[in-house]
């Protein structure tokens, strides 16, 4: 059995007395919420604070709980997190039964928005099979492909393991982008199947050393890089276009 809301609140008072002991803690409100994963949020609303922890953490033990208030109030202060509270919370949330309940929840409530593989200048599943072919032996199995809804900058492409599925940001389906742009983020999100992530004394790691040297197999590599980096700006104005 989890801790009590109310006791929780306590803890998050605690934490504001941590990181500004001259000011008495506002008034806290606690709850849980059902959030696809495992998230929480932390907001201030006219004097007072509202804090959303995710429905599967509900039975997080007190020592998990005080860690997490730790978190959320110094990111909301924008001071450093204390390594200690990343410890004890990390380990608790990254255990097998955590992992499971947030996958099966994410497949019972998620939603995925499937476009198209097909864009109008470049075809996902075709470059998918190129760079299968070149870099994995035709060894990774195909997941869904599609172009984002709309068009992003800040991430190009993003896979879901969940729902086993590789999204391309749509700002790259254009004439003005090079081929080799488009394969090289694709590349990227099949390294996240070939290597998956690893958790390493309770922390998730995605970019592993192994991952970084495998990236730097693409023929591009360093021409894509500078690529993503000369051309971000243009692509955050195209993408914010109405």
């Amino acid at each position: 059995m989890g801790v009590s809301t109310e006791t929780i609140a306590k803890y998050y008072s605690q934490a504001f007395e941590t990181f500004d002991k001259h000011r008495e803690p506002p008034p806290i409100n606690v709850s849980f919420y059902p959030y696809v994963g495992i998230n929480h949020t932390i907001r201030i609303r006219n004097g007072q604070v509202f804090v959303r922890i995710a429905e599967i953490c509900s039975d997080l033990p007190a020592s998990a709980q005080r860690a997490l208030a730790l978190i959320l109030v110094a990111k909301l202060y924008r001071r450093r997190v204390p390594a200690a509270a990343k410890d004890v919370y990390g380990a608790a949330v990254s255990t097998d039964e955590y992992r499971v309940r947030a996958v099966q929840n994410k497949r019972r409530h998620g939603r995925k928005v499937i476009t198209s593989p097909k864009g109008q200048v470049y075809n996902l599943d075709k470059i998918f099979d190129s760079i299968n072919y070149a870099y994995f032996g035709g060894g990774i199995t195909k997941p869904t492909l599609t172009w984002s809804v709309r068009k992003t900058y800040r991430v190009l492409g993003h896979h879901d393991a969940t729902h086993k599925t590789i999204v391309i940001s749509k700002s790259l389906d254009s004439p003005t982008v090079p081929k080799f742009i488009v394969e090289y983020i694709v590349f990227h999100e099949m390294l996240h199947i070939y290597h998956p992530a690893k958790v390493i004394n309770g922390r998730r790691y995605h970019h592993t050393a192994a991952f970084r040297r495998n990236e730097r197999r693409f023929a591009h590599y360093e021409e894509a890089e500078r690529w993503i980096e000369r051309n971000v700006r243009k692509l955050k104005r195209e993408a914010k276009k109405k």
